[in-house]
């Protein structure tokens, strides 16, 4: 046991020392306990909760928490394009920084802020399961929402910057349009007139994957790249896969096959115009994945 904590201790002093004072970034377990928790109440802790109550009427909370995420993912795309990617980036092979230059340290800052806002969105679920939308926690909404901060975790926590922080300004970009769309459909009825582009963010969302695909999948035919990170590189690659094949079948089931947008009678449609928004059809639907 000694020994296995030894090699622990080691292991973690390889990490970026200049991120180490930031909230969270202290230790795994701390981070691994929040993600246990969050997992064990939208499963069981929660459901349980609220089997004999009435689902919460969250309404304007969610319309300022999904505009609060949609500034708050704005401005983590700002820092990564002026901390790197805009001032200095080869958009190729882009080692991590480790220097106390200002932009070095500003990307430290915003990866870190990158993660700490995929906690923030944890709060996506909570909704789900304070409104009674359970169906809603599909394993996709569920995967990224627990396991990917995770991975994010370790790579502010050893590497903030470089080529393995495209990733993040793209997820980032995605994100002002998902929670966007989001904010929208949360403000009621009188909205929805605007959200006709509904089914364009799974297509927004596979596409995020496919440019984070090809530009990670550079490091594979340079001779000499130096990033110093080549298992990010591999991780970034597989997720990238895994989620297009998630989304693309996502896609498949909604658009194609229509299993899971219910279609509205035209003569219903007035009369349910006004409940779309509650029952979560168009507000939350299951796209709410990324």
């Amino acid at each position: 046991m000694e020994g296995i904590v030894t090699m622990y201790q080691d292991f973690m002093k390889k990490a970026d020392p200049r991120i180490a004072d930031y909230p969270l970034m202290q230790s795994p377990f701390l981070v691994m306990g929040i993600l246990l928790g969050y997992v064990y109440f939208v499963l069981s802790l929660g459901p349980r909760l609220m089997a004999n109550r009435k689902p919460l009427n969250l309404k304007k909370f969610m319309v300022l928490y999904n505009f609060f995420l949609v500034g708050l993912s704005l401005y983590i795309v700002y820092e990564f394009l002026m901390a790197g990617w805009l001032t200095g980036y080869t958009w190729r092979c882009d080692p991590v920084d480790f220097s106390q230059d200002p932009k070095a340290l500003r990307m430290v800052s915003v990866a870190w802020l990158f993660v700490f806002s995929k906690f923030i969105e944890l709060t996506d679920t909570v909704i789900f399961v304070l409104r009674k939308k359970n169906e809603q926690v599909t394993f996709l909404h569920l995967f990224h929402h627990s396991v990917l901060p995770w991975s994010w975790w370790w790579g502010a926590k050893f590497g903030p910057g470089g080529m393995g922080s495209f990733h993040a300004m793209i997820n980032s970009m995605v994100h002002v349009v998902m929670y966007f769309y989001y904010g929208l459909s949360a403000a009621g009825p009188a909205f929805q007139k605007y959200l006709w582009w509904k089914k364009h963010i799974t297509a927004i969302q596979l596409a995020q994957f496919v440019i984070v695909s090809v530009h990670i999948s550079q490091y594979y035919f340079m001779p000499n790249c130096q990033y110093q990170f080549p298992i990010f590189i591999h991780l970034i690659w597989i997720y990238g896969t895994i989620f297009f094949i998630l989304f693309s079948n996502f896609w498949y089931q909604s658009y194609t096959k229509g299993k899971r947008l219910p279609r509205v009678a035209p003569q219903a449609a007035q009369h349910n115009s006004s409940s779309i928004h509650e029952n979560g059809t168009v507000t939350n639907g299951k796209v709410k994945a990324n």
